[in-house]
């Protein structure tokens, strides 16, 4: 079962720079306009280690700068170490709605063991060499991966002890707060952790760069152990009070007749021409969380047919989806977030059509991971996502 211990998180001094000014998004959904933003906000600002930038005067990669600023911020007590190891509570609240989780050191699986942290979706090909070369020079996880732990009742443990060490709200207007759990709390933590495995909901690829390099210093260190063998997590138990899951959209270039697609869903989709593909009516879908078809031409309503599920071996909108646009020549896909960044990809011609998909729920996502099974790429989107500042991990602690 998987390993769950408290480390000594390394967290800002708010004395030396308001936590506001500090936090950043996850590195794989920062804009380059937005970390230039985040960046200009302040120089302590978590992007700079996150996403740095080459110091050609100085000669150093961005890898070096990131290491180098590191080590600069905790020598100036910028980034204070707390003294004992700690299970970090963090709850994010947004729209009325609160997830709370726990932050601590996940085990990586030694050599011949079973991993028991599942990948939750298949991962698209995406160069890695990036993250593994900031984890060496830094040696540090400067962001927890999200697990979803299928032990009931994890969340009964969670319970914040008073008022919070960290309390702050994005740009968003998410609000982020941490606790610092106590000690028969943090016993129940890791016990209840420990009881069933975890299934990544956001890190695949953090997460396989972690195992990657314990494999490299453990092969350059006589098999011998250490803070490698861990990576930093939010673990959030698997429920339905916890979880916000969004759809994550399609858009679709490179169609020779964007008319073709209306026929390739039709054999899999029952389609209901919803109106013109204007902002009224895609709006209306995207508002009322529709699966739907929208091209220049208009926009339909799908309805999978029950046989189109059995062709796809799977019971979610996103694999007969994938199906029907395995039979369109040329077709080029790409994922879009909201409704409304789909229909400005259609407004821009960026995208000739867009498919607005349905979350999958979470007793599927509970069933998936159960037997074992991955979802086709880009099927889910957590919301909201934890904050890069909240606290570090260093992995020569």
């Amino acid at each position: 079962m998987p390993r769950f211990a408290p480390f000594r998180g390394l967290r800002y001094d708010p004395a030396a720079v308001p936590l506001a000014q500090a936090i950043a998004p996850p590195y794989d959904v920062i804009e380059p306009a937005e970390r230039t933003r985040l960046a200009t906000r302040s120089a302590l600002n978590s992007v700079h280690l996150e996403l740095p930038e080459a110091d050609l005067r100085a000669g150093l990669d961005r890898y070096q700068v990131a290491a180098r600023l590191l080590e600069a911020w905790r020598h100036d007590g910028i980034l204070v170490q707390d003294g004992e190891p700690a299970f970090y509570l963090y709850s994010m609240t947004a729209e009325g709605h609160t997830t709370l989780g726990v932050i601590g050191a996940l085990g990586l699986p030694g050599p011949g063991e079973e991993d028991q942290v599942l990948p939750h979706e298949e991962t698209l090909p995406k160069a890695r060499s990036d993250r593994l070369e900031l984890l060496r020079a830094t040696r540090a996880n400067l962001s927890p991966i999200w697990g979803l732990s299928l032990s009931p009742g994890l969340s009964a443990h969670l319970e914040p002890p008073g008022e919070p060490r960290s309390d702050v709200f994005d740009d968003d207007g998410v609000r982020h707060q941490l606790w610092i759990a106590g000690p028969n709390q943090s016993a129940a933590i890791a016990e209840a952790v420990a009881a069933e495995p975890i299934v990544i909901a956001d890190g695949h690829h953090r997460y396989e760069v972690a195992r990657t390099y314990q494999r490299q210093v453990r092969e350059a260190h006589g098999d011998a152990p250490g803070g490698y063998d861990w990576v930093m997590a939010l673990v959030v138990e698997l429920t339905e009070d916890q979880l916000v899951v969004r759809p994550i959209h399609r858009v679709v270039s490179g169609l020779g007749d964007p008319g073709q697609l209306v026929s390739a869903f039709g054999q899999f989709f029952d389609l209901v021409r919803a109106g013109d593909p204007d902002d009224r009516v895609v709006g209306a879908l995207g508002e009322a969380g529709s699966l739907a078809l929208v091209t220049g031409e208009g926009a339909w309503l799908l309805t999978p047919r029950p046989e189109a599920y059995q062709a796809a071996d799977s019971d979610l909108d996103a694999s007969v989806v994938a199906l029907a646009l395995a039979n369109v020549a040329g077709a080029q896909v790409a994922h879009r977030h909201s409704w409304s960044e789909a229909l400005a990809s259609l407004r821009t011609g960026e995208a000739q059509a867009a498919v607005l998909l349905r979350p999958p729920t979470v007793a599927q996502i509970a069933a998936w991971a159960r037997e074992r099974r991955r979802m086709p790429p880009k099927t889910t989107y957590f919301s909201p996502k934890p904050r890069t500042g909240m606290v570090f991990r260093l992995l020569d602690d």
